[in-house]
């Protein structure tokens, strides 16, 4: 198998763990979802002048198209983990989870940082556990998926 492929399909298993513990976490807090996808999306449309449609429809291409965008950060991030891992040689776990949560959590705040939805630096520190981590559940499944289809 492809080592695209491979990193594509740990890619998508850690992105799955990432959701199963953000739904866990909003479950036992009772907490509402992120709406910063969403905004992300509705900016990334008007900056490339793009209609989602009106009303309910507009709302709910925005909340699709904002989980898609996790999944997309999710196959980008272990993407980039392949082809900066050493070939043939496998990371020790603690680099190799490491490696790929900051991925992760790079590829989803850089970018909604950068189109002004969130800024990291006035999050309290609940803020960032819920964000951390999902990332890290990201992290080790990503990570076991990538080294268990590498061997």
């Amino acid at each position: 198998m492809h080592t695209v492929v491979k990193s594509l399909i740990a890619g998508a298993a850690g992105t799955s763990a990432l959701n199963i513990a953000t739904y866990l976490d909003m479950a036992i807090r009772a907490r509402g979802a992120s709406s910063t996808p969403q905004q992300a999306v509705e900016k990334l449309t008007d900056l490339a002048d793009v209609s989602l449609g009106a009303g309910e429809q507009a709302e709910n291409r925005k909340e699709a198209l904002g989980s898609l965008l996790g999944y997309a950060t999710g196959a980008g991030a272990a993407l980039c983990y392949s082809l900066l891992a050493p070939p043939g040689r496998r990371l020790p776990w603690p680099v190799g989870v490491s490696a790929l949560t900051a991925l992760a959590m790079t590829g989803s705040n850089a970018p909604l940082t950068a189109l002004g939805t969130t800024n990291p630096r006035e999050w309290p520190p609940s803020a960032w556990i819920s964000d951390a981590v999902p990332h890290l559940a990201y992290g080790i499944t990503a990570y076991v998926a990538y080294e268990l289809l590498r061997s």
